[in-house]
């Protein structure tokens, strides 16, 4: 796994795993599992720490972001309008002409097949330099 260099001396891994730890809560446990499916989808993945503290996980260039909120977390894929979603995870954002999002609430369980086949069209499209899938 590769890692950028951060704020404060740590690796962006290192205070990804610290706010997933501060979470606490079924957050922290829904961030860690969607950031080890990202791992296992893109063994190449480069975790980054963006946005005044923002998870950011990018494959020549941002595959997407995982944001935490009282009642959610929050994956938003940076080119995700452009990518096919034959499972329908995207549940937000969905008016926008580039981004869409998951938002994952309290018990509720994306399944990692489709959030990997995800993740793979997005570094997919990433690596090809086109603006659509």
């Amino acid at each position: 796994m590769k890692k950028s260099d951060a704020s404060e001396g740590q690796s962006a891994s290192a205070l990804i795993s610290k706010r997933i730890a501060e979470l606490g809560d079924w957050r922290g446990v829904t961030l860690s599992r969607m950031r080890k499916f990202i791992h296992e989808a893109d063994p190449d993945v480069v975790e980054t720490w963006k946005w005044m503290g923002t998870p950011v996980w990018e494959h020549d260039g941002i595959i997407c972001t995982g944001e935490s909120y009282k009642d959610k977390v929050k994956l938003t894929f940076a080119r995700g309008a452009s990518l096919k979603d034959p499972a329908g995870l995207f549940n937000s954002s969905l008016d926008g002409k580039m981004r869409r999002a998951i938002d994952i609430h309290e018990a509720e369980e994306v399944k990692a097949p489709a959030f990997k086949a995800l993740i793979r069209e997005a570094v997919a499209l990433n690596s090809s330099g086109k603006s659509k899938a």
